[in-house]
């Protein structure tokens, strides 16, 4: 999967499943200051992207996203370390 179409559909998870405005999803932003997600947000998010993409979010993968940016690099991580 290309790093386009995992943008889109991680953005599109945002939008739908926590209702954040798509003019704020930006790799920059920041999960608890910009976006206004908790811990349990974050869980639901980790189950989201593994039912979407039919992949596994580490812990340790876990614990170092603090901004969109960092989960789109999870995800790319995940199906590059799949494809292996």
């Amino acid at each position: 999967m290309r790093s386009e179409e995992i943008i889109i559909a991680l953005n599109k998870i945002f939008e739908e499943l926590f209702e954040i405005d798509p003019a704020l999803l930006k790799p920059e932003a920041l999960f608890v200051e910009d976006l206004g997600m908790d811990s349990l947000d974050a869980v639901d998010l980790i189950v989201a992207i593994e039912k979407e993409f039919g992949v596994r979010v580490n812990e340790e993968d876990a614990r170092a996203i603090r901004t969109l940016g960092d989960i789109y690099t999870a995800v790319e991580k995940r199906f590059e370390t799949s494809a292996d």
